[in-house]
């Protein structure tokens, strides 16, 4: 099956397929210059080793690759390439990299060298390590002073680093197979990627303690090199899964169930006009819950609010004000008189989302705590202002911010948190990735906030506000950029598969709402002008925000996939009947045997295009 690339991705720029490397039971994909996906006999060791240059902004530098060569042989492959960054003000840094892979044995070497001094947050290695399987594992580790001490890989999301002072971390990759992975060069730590939904631990050089950004200087070189090496000792064979061998994904009814989540909207100031332009396709989706976003530092006022009270009358379910409090004044000063402007505009909405507008910044470990208000005195102040108003705190920003900042929530009726998949990467794989760290956060918050009401949203892939720099990443190419506040594939079904996948991932958190879509703009569910498909046409996320708008309150059933990293699915029962929801999140068909599930009207296989979206009605 051919279908073409603007379908999927809402570009017709591709991610350019790897490379495999394999010398033995070994094997690695490489893209890009860097190493993706290191297998040892079938399983995965390293999701990636990658040399990365960040600027001021922790935006990733993707530097021109020349001079590439490849050499492969049964036991033996070898990389070498350079690497060249271009900086601001004709600053330039090039890297020459070295990679060799025998049957146990992987080494990555760089060396780095700039003529003319280069200004970076990061560069050097980042190891990652996989979290499936993985998380609450134990591992070795030797620190840089020769010290070995016996952990673990944190299950629930550790808010700081886990392990600093790192020169090498051990750990089992299956029976009897040890994976040791020595970093050289620098003083290396890791971070709980987890906390920003990436679905790795990430080991990277340069612990966060020391200033940032600095400065490489002029003709000094910078050397690294990090090497994998593996200890089989009982030199057993694994059989791949059946996904991998080509072979149909398994599903089966799972015992796990519950209530689907309210599906909500958010709606800025800025796209409150093109929402009530669009109400008839608002009320074709029925979303249960309207998100208004409000920001005094960004001028919005009464006129927002009118303009949000006349949307909140359209329509038939409930409203929540999300408030980014300036907190320039007392907090009682500031929601008094969001609560004036809110009676001049006629608009009380359910519920209140308030916090206080520094936080959305991050506040890494070492760093100073930027001034704000206690939480406690922010909330009190909108319990006053807001009488019979249900009231949530959290965070505006991400689960990283939630888990080190944790909001008292003693006066809380809700807690709330976004996400974002393209902080650290934005290729393909890395995106869809993403969704096997949502699991692991919703159950970080509930072993923080037990079972007070949680929301999650907005989360979409384009990233709405940076909290690591100054502004979002502008992406007029429609490229694969970290940190871009458009993404290509939001316009494509590769936006609507995640979606789907991720409301899959949360359905154990037990939300009371998840957000994942605006209805217009860069965010949203029909395109608006210089959009590269027809203004006001439905964009594939239209379906899947649809779908679960009309799913909630119903009842839910887990189902257990042979491959949940390439096909996802549920079980929803209501007064319609049970219904078989699949997804495919990968670019190319699946195989898929539903028979355990028992579907009335198809065989028991399904052949998935990529992307694709599935409903089977099952026998009674």
């Amino acid at each position: 099956m051919t279908i073409d690339a603007f379908q999927l991705y809402g570009t017709r720029l591709v991610d350019p397929p790897p490379v495999r490397l394999r010398a033995g039971k070994l094997e690695a994909d490489l893209t890009n210059g860097n190493l993706r996906t290191i297998r040892y006999d079938g399983t995965e060791v390293l999701r990636a080793i990658s040399y990365l240059v960040r600027d001021r902004d922790w935006g990733t530098y993707s530097p021109e690759i020349t001079d590439l060569r490849i050499e492969q042989s049964d036991n033996r492959f070898a990389v070498a390439y350079r690497a060249r960054c271009e900086g601001p003000d004709d600053t330039r840094l090039v890297i020459d990299v070295r990679i060799t892979g025998s049957a146990d044995r992987l080494d990555f070497e760089a060396e780095a060298i700039t003529e003319t001094g280069f200004e970076t947050n990061r560069c050097g290695f980042c190891i990652l390590h996989p979290i499936v399987g993985v998380a609450g594992s134990p591992a070795t580790v030797e620190h840089v002073d020769g010290r070995i001490v016996a952990t673990r890989f944190p299950d629930v999301i550790e808010p700081w680093q886990p392990f600093k002072d790192m020169r090498a971390i051990t750990h089992a990759i299956m029976p009897d197979v040890q994976a040791e992975c020595r970093m050289e060069g620098d003083t290396f730590e890791m971070e709980d990627q987890r906390n920003w939904s990436d679905a790795s631990y990430k080991t990277y050089v340069r612990p966060l303690a020391l200033p940032w950004p600095y400065q490489i200087a002029a003709n000094q070189p910078v050397r690294q090199k990090t090497s994998l090496v593996i200890r089989d000792i009982g030199g057993s064979t694994r059989h791949p899964p059946a996904a991998a061998s080509g072979g149909a994904i398994k599903l089966e009814l799972g015992a796990r169930t519950s209530t689907m989540p309210d599906i909500g909207v958010i709606v800025t100031p800025e796209e409150a006009d093109a929402t009530l332009s669009a109400k008839s396709v608002l009320s074709e989706i029925a979303p249960q819950e309207l998100l208004f976003h409000f920001d005094p530092s960004a001028g919005h006022g009464v006129d927002a609010l009118t303009q949000f009270a006349m949307l909140a009358a359209a329509h038939r379910g409930r409203s929540t004000l999300e408030i980014a409090l300036p907190c320039t004044s007392s907090p009682s000063s500031e929601v008094a008189e969001i609560a004036h402007q809110m009676r001049l505009a006629e608009f009380r909405p359910d519920a209140i989302m308030i916090s206080p507008s520094v936080d959305r910044q991050s506040t890494p470990p070492g760093s100073t705590w930027p001034e704000c208000p206690p939480l406690d005195e922010v909330y009190t102040a909108a319990r006053a202002a807001f009488p019979g108003i249900r009231i949530g705190g959290g965070m505006l920003s991400y689960f990283t911010e939630l888990n080190r900042k944790r909001v008292p929530d003693g006066q809380l009726d809700f807690v709330s948190h976004c996400t974002n998949p393209i902080v650290h990467a934005a290729d393909d794989l890395s995106v869809m990735q993403t969704l096997e760290a949502l699991p692991f956060i919703t159950r970080s918050v509930r072993a923080i906030y037990g079972d007070r009401p949680y929301r999650i949203g907005p989360s979409t892939i384009p990233m709405r506000q940076n909290p690591y720099g100054s502004r979002t990443m502008d992406n007029p190419s429609g490229a694969r950029v970290p940190m871009a506040n458009r993404d290509p594939r939001h316009n494509g079904r590769f936006a609507e598969a995640f979606a789907l996948g991720y409301a899959i991932r949360v359905l154990d958190a037990g939300l009371e709402c998840l957000t994942l879509s605006a209805l217009s703009g860069p965010f949203g569910l029909i395109a608006g002008p210089a959009e590269p498909t027809e203004q006001g046409g439905r964009r594939p996320l239209f379906n899947t925000v649809r779908t679960l708008s009309r799913l909630a309150g119903a009842s839910w059933q887990a189902c257990v996939s042979s491959s949940p990293s390439e096909v996802l699915s549920f079980v929803a029962r209501d007064a319609a009947g049970a219904r078989l929801h699949v997804v495919n999140l990968t670019g190319e068909e699946r195989k898929v045997d539903c028979g355990a599930c028992r579907p009335a009207d198809s065989g028991k296989e399904l052949l998935l295009a990529p992307f694709a979206t599935v409903v089977l009605q099952l026998a009674d």
